[in-house]
């Protein structure tokens, strides 16, 4: 069976990036198409794999200026020749999930969100851009919704990475989803019993606006308390300057996997501020027996259970993260809560196992469905 992945774009690696890798050992025979591919920042990564990329990697700086070039990628995506393939897997919280796929070519779209800054959040992205991006968010804005909308209807199957998303999903596309959890990866994130917790915070993610680091900064900032920022991205200079002034919080930027687990392994908890689709960091922190403290909405209230596994905070806003950290805290010297133990196993129920007896059933399901329309 010829396969082809569609994802949005390999940039950076992170969980989405993960999730094409699970794909991949699926169907490792499989060919990748995406938007740019950045190959210096994918080093280690989908090497061997036949990646083809869009017009767009042409453009001088394409890997850095992609953002910026989101009205072009809809035709970017359409642009891509699938007809000679037997299945297409999409991999899309942006436009990947938008490719013209012929009719007997089943095309599964996993989605991770609908694209945040053309539904809910556009306001948020909006506020927070430039003039001159305002401008053409305003003026462009509305015919990508319509073909966000008018796409998702060319998908046969849609699979959600959450309920959360799953309503979403219904909201914005009046479509139905079929919801498989992301699978932890087991290898990369383990525990360490024999470690001991140590007197620090961490807050992992890609340092950019949406994730609100900057809420676990100003949390910390002034308290004494200690934090470890892990990650880069296009805020990483903001957070910084935010920082200045308290030695107690540092940043280590992009670190291997071994160095981020052993932050895990050893820290007091992981704050994640981030209202986030699924959230696979919370899930990798808890398998490495890490309590997570989290905004109570989102994907992660799908992966962390309260008062057991961690704490919720309820807005985003400093004071709301400043109290949870208080309460997680006068919790912690209760024996019976956040042992490392038991979050670990909790994470562990996420498995890959699962995820692929599950995905492989939808396949199947939708090759049959479409084969059986074909003979009619």
């Amino acid at each position: 069976m010829k396969v082809a992945i569609v994802h949005d774009w390999l940039t950076n690696y992170g969980g989405a990036e993960t999730f094409v890798e699970l794909w991949l050992r699926m169907y490792p025979q499989a060919d990748i198409f995406t938007l740019i591919y950045d190959k210096k920042k994918m080093r280690g990564h989908f090497e061997g794999i036949k990646i083809f990329t869009s017009k767009l990697q042409k453009i001088p700086f394409a890997t850095k200026l992609y953002t910026k070039l989101l009205i072009f990628m809809p035709k970017a995506f359409e642009d891509f020749d699938l007809s000679s393939y037997d299945l297409v897997l999409c991999s899309s919280s942006s436009c990947a999930k938008g490719v013209i796929v012929p009719p007997y070519v089943p095309q599964i779209a996993y989605i991770h969100t609908p694209m945040r800054y053309a539904w809910d959040l556009f306001f948020s992205y909006r506020n927070k851009s430039s003039f001159i991006t305002r401008f053409f968010m305003n003026r462009w804005m509305t015919s990508l919704r319509q073909w966000d909308y008018i796409s998702s209807q060319r998908i046969d199957t849609i699979v959600a990475n959450s309920y959360y998303i799953a309503r979403r999903i219904k909201k914005f596309w009046n479509r139905d989803s079929t919801v498989i959890y992301s699978p932890l990866n087991k290898e990369r994130f383990y525990p360490d019993f024999s470690q001991k917790r140590e007197n620090f915070y961490i807050a992992f993610s890609r340092l950019v606006p949406y994730k609100r680091i900057d809420l676990a900064i100003s949390a910390i900032k002034g308290s004494g308390k200690k934090l470890v920022v892990i990650g880069n991205g296009s805020e990483e200079k903001n957070l910084m300057k935010l920082a200045q002034g308290d030695s107690n919080i540092t940043f280590t930027g992009r670190i291997s996997d071994e160095k981020l687990r052993h932050y895990m392994q050893t820290c007091k908890a992981l704050i994640f501020c981030a209202e986030e689709d699924f959230g696979l960091v919370p899930l990798e922190a808890q398998a490495c027996g890490c309590p997570v403290i989290a905004f109570g909405r989102g994907g992660a209230c799908e992966t962390v259970i309260n008062e057991k596994t961690g704490i919720f905070f309820d807005k985003q806003e400093v004071n709301s993260v400043k109290k949870a950290i208080e309460k997680f805290e006068s919790l912690s010297d209760k024996k019976s809560l956040f042992t490392p133990e038991k979050i670990s196993e909790h994470a562990n129920s996420f498995t890959e196992e699962r995820f692929k007896t599950e995905f492989s059933g939808i396949v199947k399901q939708t090759q049959e469905h479409i084969k059986s329309g074909n003979n009619q």
